[in-house]
C-alpha cells in the first residue's frame, strides 16, 4: 500500500513496491525538538536527514526561555548540556505579587550537589545555535535548510517527503560564534527525501500535520502578551517575578525573568486588540518599559506580541510518521512546560525508534510513544489551563478570582489558591509499558531516575549516558546479575543510592530506560532482569 498526502488534497492511495529508504529517519523541523531527536538518533548510528523551511537557524528573541533540569540532562547526553547550563542564568526563587504586596515566594528544590540547577534561563535561539553546530559536525546527520514540505508519501516500509525551496534572506551573525548559512547545510531546489520513518517537529503551524489531515483541536486565549527582551540594570536579583494587577499594568499581569548578558524578559498581558506599532508611536511603550526599569539606560533587544493557545493533536502517529513538540501540542508558557515537554517527546521517541531500527524491539513498541507522551501533554494542558484561567479569568470567574487575590494579602488559605504558574516537572507515567508497583518497593517505576552519586564518585545519569543508548540495570544490595546484551549492568551500594533505591536494605535491581525513566524494579536475578527488559522493550508483553 502507498499513501500520498499533498497540499490541498486529502489522502491518495496508490500501489508501489520495491522502494528503498535513503535515510533511516527524516525529521521535519530544525528547531530544538527536531534537532534533539535527530542528534539522539544519530548518536546511535542512525542515519538522519532534517528538513527545515527556514533558510537559516533561528536568530531572534528569547522565545522559550526556562530550561528544566531534565531537559539539560537530555541535552548533556548529546553534548551541549554543560554549555547551555554555563551560558544560562540559573535561578531557584520565584516571587508572586498582588499589586505592591508580595504574596509568597517559592524556592525550587535542589542543592549544590546536583549536576544542573532546577532551571536555567537562556534564549531558545542560542540553544538552537548550539544544537546546529553539533548537528553540522555529525557524520550521521544531514540538514537541508530552505525546504518547505509540500507532499508526504507513505508505503509499507518507508516515507518520502517532498520539499519546495523557500526564499532565502541574508544571514547576519557574529563571526566569533558562527552558525552555518543555508548553503552550508545542503540547500538547493525542491528535494525528495525518503526514510524508513518520519518525525514532524515543525512547530505549531506544522505543515506535515496538515498534510496528514490530523486535527489540532483546542482554544486560543482572548488576551495577548507583549514580550520584550530588555538589556538593563534591574533593581532586583536573578529571580522570577510575577505580578497580578500591578500599578504598571493595572487589571492584568506582568512576568519578569532574568537572562544572560544583562537581558531581562518581560511579559505584559495586554488586550486582544493591542497594537505594538501604535504603542511605540504614542510613546506608551517607552513609558511601559520605564515603569519597570526606572531611569537607567536600557536597550530593546527583541519585541513581539503573542496570543497563547492550548491545543493537542488528536493522534500523534500516522503510519510511519510521528508528531513531536509544538506540532503535537501547544500550551501557554506559564510554567515552562512547552519546550521542556517537547524535548521529553524527543527523548521518548528517539530511544524507541533506535531500538526498532536496530532490530532490538518490535515495531509495536512505537505505539507506546503516543500513549506515554499524549498523557504528558494532557497533564500539561490541564495545568496550564488552570493557570490561564486564574491569570486571565473568564467573565463568570473574574469576581471570584479578584476576591481571592484581595483576601490572599492576609489569608493563607486564599494565598494557596493563587496560581501564577506551576513550574514544569518530568512526567510520572502511571500507565504504559511499566509493571505494577510491587508492595514494599520505593515508588520509582514510571519516574525519572534519582541521580544519586555512586561509589566511584560519578552519578547514575553519567552511567546511563556512557551506556550509549543501552539500558542500565542498577543493583543495590547485591551483586549484579547477568544482563541481556542491550543492558549495561552495575552494582552500587553507596549511601546516596541506597537511600533512594533501597531504604529498607532489601536487595533490588532497577532497569533504567535510555530516556532516563525507571522502567522496572525486580529481584536481582538474571531471569527477573531479562523478563523486565523484554517487557519494557515490547518484546514480551
Amino acid at each position: 500500500m502507498h499513501i500520498t498526502s499533498r497540499r490541498g488534497a486529502g489522502l491518495v492511495v496508490t500501489a508501489r513496491s520495491g522502494e528503498r529508504a535513503a535515510y533511516d529517519v527524516v525529521v521535519v523541523g530544525a528547531g530544538p525538538v527536531g534537532l534533539t531527536v535527530a542528534l539522539l538518533l544519530a548518536d546511535r548510528g542512525v542515519s538522519v536527514c532534517v528538513l527545515e523551511a527556514r533558510t537559516t537557524p533561528e536568530q531572534a528573541g528569547s522565545k522559550a526561555l526556562c530550561m528544566q533540569r531534565e531537559t539539560l540532562e537530555i541535552w548533556h547526553s548529546i553534548g551541549i548540556g554543560e554549555r547551555v547550563a554555563e551560558r544560562g542564568t540559573a535561578w531557584s526563587v520565584g516571587r508572586t505579587y498582588f499589586q505592591d504586596t508580595e504574596l509568597f515566594s517559592v524556592t525550587l528544590p535542589g542543592s549544590s550537589g546536583e549536576h544542573f540547577p532546577p532551571f536555567v534561563n537562556i534564549s531558545q535561539s542560542e540553544v538552537e545555535q548550539a544544537l546546529v553546530r553539533r548537528a553540522m559536525a555529525h557524520e550521521h546527520l544531514t540538514i537541508h535548510y530552505g525546504q518547505t514540505v509540500v507532499e508526504v508519501e507513505q508505503s509499507d516500509g518507508s516515507v518520502t517527503l517532498v520539499g519546495a525551496p523557500t526564499p532565502r534572506p541574508s544571514y547576519e551573525g557574529s563571526a566569533d560564534d558562527h552558525v552555518p548559512q543555508a548553503d552550508e547545510a545542503n540547500p538547493g531546489g525542491g528535494r525528495q527525501i525518503t526514510g524508513r520513518y518520519g518525525v514532524a517537529a515543525d512547530g505549531a503551524r506544522s505543515q506535515v500535520r496538515k498534510l496528514l489531515d490530523i486535527d489540532f483541536p483546542g482554544h486560543s486565549h482572548g488576551d495577548r502578551f507583549l514580550i520584550a527582551d530588555i538589556r538593563a540594570e534591574m533593581p532586583f536579583p536573578a529571580e522570577r517575578r510575577f505580578w497580578f494587577d500591578p500599578p504598571f499594568n493595572p487589571g492584568r499581569t506582568v512576568l519578569i525573568h532574568p537572562q544572560p548578558d544583562g537581558i531581562w524578559r518581560i511579559d505584559w498581558q495586554v488586550p486582544g486588540d493591542f497594537d505594538l506599532e501604535a504603542e511605540r508611536d504614542s510613546g506608551r511603550l517607552e513609558h511601559r518599559i520605564r515603569q519597570i526599569v526606572g531611569a537607567v539606560d536600557y536597550e530593546e533587544v527583541w519585541l513581539t506580541v503573542y496570543r497563547f493557545h492550548q491545543r493537542c493533536a488528536d493522534r500523534w502517529r500516522q503510519g510511519r510518521i510521528f508528531l513531536a513538540g509544538d506540532a503535537a501540542h501547544l500550551m501557554s508558557p506559564f510554567g515552562a512546560r512547552g519546550l521542556n515537554s517537547g524535548v521529553a517527546d524527543a527523548a521518548n521517541l528517539a530511544w524507541k525508534l533506535g531500538h526498532v531500527l536496530a532490530g532490538e524491539a518490535p515495531e509495536s513498541l512505537l505505539d507506546s510513544y503516543s500513549h506515554e507522551r499524549l498523557a504528558a501533554a494532557q497533564e500539561n494542558l490541564a495545568v496550564t489551563d488552570e493557570t490561564m484561567r486564574f491569570m486571565a479569568p473568564p467573565a463568570d470567574f473574574r469576581a471570584e478570582r479578584d476576591a481571592i487575590l484581595r483576601a490572599s494579602i492576609t489569608d493563607p488559605e486564599a494565598r494557596a489558591a493563587v496560581n501564577s504558574g506551576r513550574l514544569a516537572t518530568p512526567m510520572v507515567y502511571v500507565e504504559g509499558i511499566f509493571p505494577a508497583h510491587r508492595p514494599g518497593d520505593p515508588e520509582l517505576v514510571g519516574t525519572v531516575l534519582v541521580d544519586a552519586r555512586t561509589e566511584d564518585g560519578s552519578r547514575l545519569r553519567q552511567r546511563l549516558t556512557s551506556a550509549g543508548g543501552r539500558w542500565l540495570a542498577v543493583t543495590v544490595g547485591a551483586r549484579s546479575p547477568e544482563a541481556p546484551e542491550g543492558v549495561v549492568a552495575v552494582a552500587d551500594n553507596s549511601g546516596a543510592v541506597r537511600a533512594s533505591y533501597a531504604p529498607d536494605g532489601r536487595a533490588r535491581t532497577y532497569l533504567i530506560r535510555p530516556d532516563g525513566y525507571v522502567a522496572a524494579c525486580t529481584e536481582p536475578t538474571r531471569d527477573a532482569v531479562r523478563t523486565a527488559w523484554l517487557a519494557g522493550t515490547g518484546v514480551q508483553r
